[in-house]
């Protein structure tokens, strides 16, 4: 398929899709998630689709966060290939955008593709199918217009940078981190536009233990594309996350990135992920994160011929979620 977003469902049980924009606005400071999803249970039993709006403020001492969702019988999901259009309920998503709403939460955004798309699954993974959920980003780094509706506030935005996905799979994994960023400036404050990043790292149940984890990475920094994804690269690629925290490197070709994250704790929204066999995920999300990423290159040979570039910082711009099996003590899950 061409299509990066093209719905990948063919009425089979034991499959979930998910469409998603992340955000983050510069001008009120809110960070924002929206999700069209759906899922087919293993047993055969009704399918369901739903919609979802997460939204946080950095700013605000309690980090004023916002979970929603509404659910839907599969029967309200439409799939347009030609051009691309996905419906459920009363919400569109195209290419160029995406509209819609339930309760008190409402959104109306459109942005200009900007960059090609990337995908993180190796076609060797996928073919083998030893990647059970597979992650794509049709529009890796946008500028978004419109508005958000939280209850009696509106937001409207003028270029809040964001990135738009879409992933499909049969089971998550049993523990994740996932980060995205866009809104770069230089240590002197330059904006860098065009540069982006966005990277999972996964650990998976096999023959009895947890294995991983296995990190893929694509981005583009100074006009060059960055893809990370080989298997054995995902492999070597070093990774340690948390909670609230995230360092990695990644390395593609003569280039190099470190990468280190930090989502403030009290900007978390935790809401739970169904498996279509019925097992659980718990996952804690920040859109108002912050991220830096040292950029390297090699110029020698041996240990030391690595010479950085550049230091790109996202402050309070960057996207993070942390996932695990169990919920956090702690921490209130404001979408089930």
């Amino acid at each position: 398929m061409s299509d990066l977003n093209a719905l990948r469902w063919d009425g089979a049980p034991g499959h979930y899709e998910v469409d998603y924009l992340s955000m983050t606005d510069p001008g009120s400071g809110l960070g924002a998630w929206i999700r069209a999803t759906m899922r087919a249970p293993d047993d055969g039993s009704p399918g369901e689709c739903a919609l979802w709006f997460m939204a946080m403020d950095r700013q605000d001492p309690d980090g004023a966060r916002v979970g929603r969702k509404a659910s839907f019988p599969i029967d309200a999901l439409v799939a347009e290939a030609d051009p691309f259009r996905l419906l459920v309920g009363d919400s569109e998503l195209t290419n160029r955008g995406m509209a819609g709403g339930f309760g008190d939460v409402g959104w109306e955004l459109r942005w200009e593709p900007a960059l090609p798309g990337a995908e993180h699954v190796h076609p060797l993974l996928r073919r083998t199918r030893i990647a059970r959920t597979v992650l794509v980003l049709p529009h890796p780094d946008v500028a978004v217009h419109g508005t958000l509706r939280i209850g009696d506030r509106t937001v409207e935005l003028a270029g809040a940078r964001g990135g738009q996905a879409h992933l499909w799979g049969s089971k998550h994994a049993a523990r994740w981190a996932w980060t995205h960023a866009g809104d770069f400036v230089s240590l002197d404050g330059e904006p860098r536009p065009g540069s982006f990043v966005d990277a999972v790292s996964v650990v998976v149940p096999r023959f009895g233990r947890e294995v991983g984890p296995s990190t893929p990475v694509v981005g583009r920094f100074a006009e060059h594309d960055f893809r990370s994804t080989s298997p054995l690269r995902v492999l070597r690629n070093r990774s340690r996350f948390g909670l609230t925290t995230w360092r990695f490197e990644a390395v593609d070709g003569r280039r190099r990135i470190v990468v280190e994250v930090d989502a403030p704790r009290h900007t978390l929204v935790g809401v739970t992920y169904d498996d279509p066999d019925g097992d659980q995920a718990y996952c804690y999300n920040s859109e108002v994160a912050s991220m830096r990423v040292f950029v390297w290159d090699r110029t020698s040979r041996g240990r030391f011929g690595w010479t950085l570039r550049e230091t790109l910082v996202a402050d309070g711009r960057a996207h993070f979620e942390y996932a695990q099996r169990e919920p956090v003590d702690g921490l209130e899950l404001l979408v089930r």
